[in-house]
């Protein structure tokens, strides 16, 4: 990192790349129209919010000589995405740079996430990254030039109170998105680059009236902030991007804890010794494996007669797993 504020990285030219993006009708997606625009990019503007993209579309083209196409797209929808999918193609050409901007929240305990809110969550946030990939990428790999750029979330990495729809189908982009880059790299030694954001929230309408509990460790994100940070990690091809740096540190943490507490639990089973009774009356000492203590099931005390216990197969003492 030292090196790098010494020596720059080496930064790609974007100028004439036909760049898409996803919810490019307001927030994240139209600073970063502003930025590809003031590098000389072609750009196809795509929201479900006829209003806000002519407006994002408006503000690009005051930036100079730059071609802007916009396009009412709702995402969620397969059929519509690759019908205007071949309309850019026919009036602009080849997307060379996707970028899977679009998002929703609904910012409700779980159980009063209404069902088609959950299905919403997932077809925009996750879903919808399979439909304009499969639209767009063929030409990439065809061409040996391109780059995928998933903006999915700090909530795509460790679960979110009272996110559970939204943080689930984040999950969902982020490893749809890095499977596709090792798919890329290592099986079809493609050219075709990959960068997936993950910022902390950004203040946007989305996350209104949102509030952080350590400021100081992971402040709420400015729009302008994020997007230059992601513009910049799009020209070096920079294939991971977290936001803050702080997240970087709280994962390696949240890695940490688990393999530890993993190992504890697995100490914990491995050593216990349980002395249950046996069909025939005896008493004896047995250990269970894990396997069959993860498959136990409560025995019915009506079947017994007696108090319900384990349903566990049991490995003997002298010669147990």
């Amino acid at each position: 990192s030292l090196i790098f504020k010494i020596i720059p990285k080496r930064k790609k030219d974007v100028a004439g790349e036909i760049v898409l993006i996803t919810g490019a009708g307001s927030g994240l997606g139209r600073q970063l129209a502003m930025h590809f625009a003031s590098h000389g990019a072609i750009l196809v503007l795509w929201d479900i919010n006829q209003e806000g993209n002519m407006e994002t579309c408006r503000l690009a083209k005051e930036k100079g000589n730059v071609k802007v196409f916009a396009y009412k797209c709702d995402c969620s929808n397969r059929k519509e995405v690759y019908r205007v999918a071949d309309q850019v193609r026919e009036e602009v050409g080849d997307v060379t740079i996707l970028i899977n901007n679009a998002g929703v929240v609904t910012g409700k305990p779980f159980l009063d996430i209404p069902d088609h809110m959950v299905e919403r969550s997932f077809l925009v946030n996750a879903i919808s990254h399979f439909w304009t990939c499969k639209a767009f990428l063929p030409a990439m790999i065809k061409a040996d030039h391109g780059h995928l750029v998933c903006i999915s979330s700090i909530a795509g990495l460790v679960g979110i109170n009272g996110l559970s729809d939204y943080s689930s189908s984040k999950f969902a982009a982020f490893g749809f998105a890095e499977s596709l880059f090792l798919e890329l790299t290592m099986l079809r030694k493609s050219k075709v680059k990959s960068t997936i954001v993950c910022p902390y929230f950004i203040q946007t309408g989305m996350f209104e009236g949102c509030a952080t509990k350590y400021p100081l460790l992971l402040p709420l994100l400015e729009q302008e902030y994020v997007a230059r940070k992601v513009f910049n990690a799009i020209l070096e091809e920079q294939v991971y991007l977290l936001i803050p740096k702080f997240a970087y540190f709280a994962l390696i943490l949240k890695q940490f804890i688990r393999k530890l507490l993993e190992t504890v639990w697995k100490k914990d089973v491995l050593n216990s010794w349980r002395e249950v009774e046996l069909p025939t009356g005896s008493k004896a000492s047995y250990r269970p494996t894990v396997r069959n203590l993860l498959q136990s099931t409560p025995r019915s005390s009506e079947e017994s007669g007696k108090p319900a216990v384990p349903r566990v197969q049991w490995a003997e003492k002298r010669g147990g797993a």
